[in-house]
């Protein structure tokens, strides 16, 4: 009988396809990707979506900027994204566009309904608008320049205007939002982006504009083709497009609600505010967690275009590796935090975690079984109190690193990889294989066994952070595709003696700086 696999939703926000993709972005469905991958590996039904925000007066202007329609502008785009996914080894199950027609029928199905229960009226909007920002500013948040010039809180100016506009009654949500917020505390992470949320909604919810008609790529709106949707009630709804909705049986029943959206900080207000409030007025369910991560510095600076400091991550690809981009990024800061990308630490992480700790460790357990043990997994005579210690550290990586990365603290995964990693690096120093090669050759196996043993478990537990590295070093230990899942951790499974090993390579170069030739 077929044990049942519980399903994992997992969303990147929609990218909007103003410009091409940068680190932003890469960062985010890296973090997306990392969750899939673990989540299958340890036996869940995963759904993983991607996709491109495609509407509204930005894009628009782009497009005209560029002299190009804008469904022309936006399938140029949007390709940009996609090719992202093969150049980062991301492994979505969908790639969503909000141009497409099972989109525009979910926007309108979901507006009808809100419609339906009293939730949407039509009235007329004045007041400030932030292009850039695709939102909507309030007095309060307004910020006027030493020149006068009124600003939204991102920096991007603002206009003043005035239109009919349909409008969704948020006031009534307030209290229903604060409700939700209590008796879900996990909803919104990490406590920071919580605690300022909550502050947002405790100020005072005032009724949203979700209309326009001064420009007309969007989504129209059900009856009043006069207006289009604003563009995030159209980009918010893809999470339920990509299921299948309006029909609520199939994919919608098996993944809704999500188990997580992954955002960027700079957009945790529409995810946590809007977005819940939208589904309750719609008597659907909301999302399970909204994690709101930080942004990227370069060299110290905020980056912009103005400054010409965006960091393409296809250039960094280029540059350092695929496995060490994705490992950089996951590891270099507390995620949800701010963090700063130097080459400098880049290098450092490359060759001091991966090529030093990793790197040395398989080199030279497995170029030692190679050598001295006819290139097959040595027989172990019976362990020591210290090789009992050192299988059972590597045998409890698997529940820490699950507990990390349900709280999405990929750092601190990796850290824990990394703890037994440098255990590994002490007990083959303080063991010496190479000593006890002349001395006590069956000892000498025993260590080499519970060194591959351990590099085994690390390889296994890296695949979703480095899936090429450390599928090199499974075949190294001729781990089976069948064998590589996180059912191969379970206690009672271990290397076999005896099975033959292909030659080792190394599977994490250390970078040399190519202008001064020389390893930083």
């Amino acid at each position: 009988m077929s044990v049942s696999r519980p399903p994992f939703y997992v969303t990147t926000p929609i990218y909007y396809v103003n410009d091409k993709p940068h680190i932003g972005h890469a960062y985010t469905t890296l973090a997306c990707d990392v969750l899939a991958r673990f989540k299958r590996l340890d036996g869940f039904d995963v759904r993983f979506l991607t996709g491109t925000d495609e509407h509204g007066q930005k894009i628009e202007a782009a497009a005209r900027a560029a002299d190009m329609e804008p469904q022309a502008f936006t399938d140029r785009v949007s390709e940009s994204f996609r090719s992202l996914l093969g150049i980062m080894n991301y492994t979505p199950d969908d790639f969503i566009r909000t141009t497409e027609p099972r989109h525009k029928t979910a926007c309108q199905d979901l507006w009808n309904r809100l419609v339906e229960r009293g939730d949407i009226y039509l009235g007329s909007y004045a007041g400030w608008y932030s292009t850039p920002d695709e939102a909507f500013v309030t007095e309060t948040e307004l910020v006027t320049g030493p020149d006068g010039v009124k600003r939204a809180p991102s920096g991007a100016v603002v206009e003043w205007v005035e239109e009919p506009s349909y409008f969704f009654r948020l006031s009534r949500w307030q209290e229903p939002l604060l409700e939700f917020y209590r008796t879900h505390p996990d909803f919104i992470a990490p406590e920071s982006r919580r605690n300022e949320i909550i502050r947002f909604v405790e100020g005072g919810l005032t009724d949203l504009s979700v209309s326009r008609t001064t420009f007309s790529w969007g989504v129209p709106v059900p009856g009043d083709e006069r207006h289009v949707m604003y563009v995030w009630m159209d980009a918010l709804t893809n999470y339920i497009t990509a299921l299948g909705y309006p029909e609520q049986d199939g994919d919608y029943a098996r993944y809704w609600p999500a188990d997580i959206h992954m955002v960027g900080k700079d957009i945790v207000r529409f995810h946590a505010v809007y977005w819940p409030a939208f589904l309750l007025a719609a008597d659907l369910e909301p999302p399970k967690r909204v994690f709101a991560h930080g942004w990227w510095t370069n060299e110290g600076e905020k980056i912009s275009k103005r400054l010409g400091n965006i960091i393409d991550p296809v250039d960094l690809v280029n540059t350092y590796g695929l496995d060490a981009v994705r490992y950089f990024l996951m590891r270099e800061v507390p995620f949800g935090n701010d963090g700063d990308f130097s080459h400098r630490a880049m290098v450092g992480r490359v060759n001091s975690e991966l090529a030093n700790d990793l790197g040395n460790l398989a080199q030279r357990s497995l170029s030692m079984i190679a050598k001295n043990c006819g290139g097959q997994v040595p027989q172990p005579l019976e362990f020591t109190p210290d090789d009992e210690v050192m299988l059972g550290a590597a045998q409890a990586m698997l529940s820490a690193v699950r507990a990390a990365l349900d709280r999405q603290a990929f750092g601190e995964a990796l850290e824990t990889i990394w703890v037994v990693v440098r255990q590994a690096n002490a007990y083959i120093d303080r063991q010496a294989p190479w000593v006890l090669r002349k001395t006590d050759t069956g000892r000498m196996g025993t260590v080499l066994y519970v060194l591959a043993e351990t590099v085994r478990r690390i390889a296994i537990l890296m695949q979703p952070f480095t899936p090429n590295a450390a599928a090199r070093l499974l075949d190294q230990l001729a781990c089976k595709d069948d064998a590589r899942a996180f059912g191969a951790l379970e206690p009672s499974v271990r290397l076999v003696p005896g099975t033959e090993l292909p030659a080792p390579a190394g599977v994490f170069p250390r970078y040399v700086d190519p202008e001064s030739a020389e390893t930083k």
